[in-house]
């Protein structure tokens, strides 16, 4: 659970801070993050919203089955990095800026 920090982000307890360090501990869930990160910010995407990436985007950009992107999402959730809205058969997944924030605010503390 991220409580407030001095520096104006939360802070991290330890078990939060694991869980997000695990997470990012995969080239692939790096790459999920980056890709996230900067389709967010494309304009006159089809079937995304604003700061959004649909599973069927990030599975064919990764070149992954689907399977293993839920895999991947669900620890990155898990993790509280990106959050995730659920529309009929579609899965739309947002980058979780704060959370990131707060763990290169721990890390930078080190």
């Amino acid at each position: 659970m991220a409580v407030p920090g001095a520096d104006g982000f939360a802070a991290l307890d330890e078990a939060s801070l694991d869980a997000a360090l695990k997470a990012l501990a995969s080239a692939q869930r790096r790459e999920i993050l980056r890709f996230l990160a900067s389709c967010a910010a494309e304009h006159g995407k089809t079937c995304c919203a604003q700061d959004e990436v649909c599973a069927c985007k990030l599975s064919e950009h990764l070149g992954l089955v689907p399977s293993t992107v839920s895999h991947h999402m669900a620890i990155l959730r898990e993790a509280g990095l990106v959050s995730a809205r659920k529309d009929g058969t579609w899965v739309y997944y947002t980058v979780e800026r704060g959370a990131l924030a707060a763990v290169a605010a721990e890390l930078g503390a080190l």
